[in-house]
């Protein structure tokens, strides 16, 4: 599967989701449809369609945007420096598309690597699990697995 930047991609992005991946924007808090899924499945690059996150490393942070503690595809994910609003951050984009994701704090779940990738739901189209096989994310089926106790 490739994973391109399309011009096409680009033309049928809402304009949210156009001003959060292709100028830096950021939606407001609690304000994102993925903010409170609880779904399995994963994450996608809304442009470009490379897997970035799964569910089962989402977290609620609370702090009013989808969190995770890992990519689910590390080399899916560039990490910038952001020296915006007058602040030094680690801005977060994909590699393919080089959609404006969010920004990773060391705040997050010690447990799992103490990272928080702060990620904006208008820059993720997900893909349920019972749909990955189908649409070509079939190889990351065993990173959604639900767990049975």
């Amino acid at each position: 599967m490739t994973y391109d930047k399309s011009a096409d991609a680009i033309a049928a992005l809402s304009p949210e989701e156009y001003r959060v991946t292709q100028e830096n924007g950021t939606e407001r808090p609690f304000t994102g449809k993925y903010n409170d899924s609880k779904e399995l499945g994963i994450y996608v690059d809304i442009v470009s369609g490379e897997p970035l996150f799964a569910s089962t490393d989402k977290f609620d942070s609370g702090c009013g945007w989808p969190s995770f503690t890992k990519p689910i595809e590390p080399a899916h994910v560039n990490e910038l420096r952001d020296t915006t609003h007058g602040m030094i951050r680690t801005e977060v984009r994909s590699t393919h598309g080089d959609s404006h994701l969010g920004h990773v704090f060391p705040d997050g779940p010690r447990d799992r690597g103490g990272l928080r990738y702060c990620i904006n739901s208008a820059s993720l189209r997900f893909i349920h699990r019972d749909d990955m096989e189908a649409e070509g994310y079939g190889k990351y089926l065993d990173q959604v697995e639900e767990v049975t106790q």
